[in-house]
């Protein structure tokens, strides 16, 4: 059994996962009080308040909220939604169109990829520096602190005298 060294909590992305596994078909063994809308003093599940989560209500709540509250931060989070033309009264939509695309085939289709794909992985990636360069960039740093320490001592005597 594979353990996570992560401490699980109540509505974490891995019981999405989890329950949609078990959903679609595999036979997974858990315990229904780690999905969104368990209420733990009647030990029941609301399968509506589950259904809203697997739906994307709780993002178009939160799309509706941030909308009122505070209108540049909605369009700076939700940019993407926005320039697609998605606005909150569509997640359900858009949720219930890919579910139904995803039972009438199921099977993986790998996107295109660009040719370029592994300089844009690359470009961040820092280069390991040789043994001179090592050495010469050292030798920088200490020519550069003597060269502000020499000026900035001068400076204080200056003020002493």
């Amino acid at each position: 059994m594979l353990q996570s060294t992560w401490r699980t909590s109540t509505g974490s992305r891995v019981f999405g996962a989890l329950k949609g596994a078990s959903d679609g078909g595999i036979f997974i063994p858990h315990n229904e009080k780690r999905f969104p809308g368990f209420d733990p003093e009647s030990k029941e599940l609301d399968a509506e308040v589950l259904k809203k989560y697997i739906f994307g209500g709780h993002v178009a709540e939160y799309m509706e909220s941030l909308e009122e509250e505070d209108d540049e931060r909605f369009k700076k989070q939700f940019s993407t939604y926005l320039a697609d033309g998605i606005g909150s009264d569509d997640m359900e939509e858009i949720y219930t169109n890919a579910y139904a695309a995803i039972r009438e085939d199921p099977t993986f289709k790998p996107t295109e990829k660009t040719k370029d794909w592994k300089a844009e992985t690359l470009k961040f990636k820092t280069h390991r520096l040789t043994y001179e360069q090592r050495k010469a960039k050292i030798q920088e740093k200490i020519e550069a602190f003597k060269a502000g320490a020499g000026a900035g001592a001068g400076a204080v005597e200056e003020d002493e005298e």
